[in-house]
């Protein structure tokens, strides 16, 4: 390697480590709890937690994408890590309106967090 090539070769390393280092952070695996309600009832009806789990079941067989929402107020909306991607309403309707712990890969953007959920169990203690 010539002395003439060393900024280019320098400046490559440096971009491969920078790229490196921002795609580190996404799909890290975290641990979330929370609550399995509709995601209308958590926008506009400002819910802490699910009326029911039968209104939580509802809206999710009248079509309303299931989400978990945390005691912050965070709201994870469930993705595929496929595509096409499908919906993840039949992994939480067993859980809707019940506390549950999840964990999985973490994505987020604009503001918004989304989990691949790969372990799902409800919680013993809901408080």
């Amino acid at each position: 390697m010539s002395f003439r090539n060393a900024p280019r070769v320098l400046l490559a390393l440096t971009f491969f480590t920078a790229v490196l280092t921002a795609s580190s952070d996404a799909g890290k695996t975290v641990t979330v709890r929370g609550y399995v309600l509709d995601s209308a009832c958590a926008f506009t009806k400002s819910l802490d937690k699910p009326i029911s789990k039968e209104c939580a079941t509802a809206c999710a067989k009248a079509g309303s994408p299931l989400v978990i929402l945390t005691d912050t107020g965070t709201i994870y909306w469930p993705i595929a890590d496929t595509t096409p991607s499908s919906g993840q309403n039949d992994k939480l309707l067993p859980f809707a309106g019940q506390k549950v712990t999840a964990s999985g890969k973490l994505f987020q953007r604009g503001g918004s967090s989304a989990l691949v959920i790969e372990k799902i169990e409800a919680l013993t203690d809901q408080k």
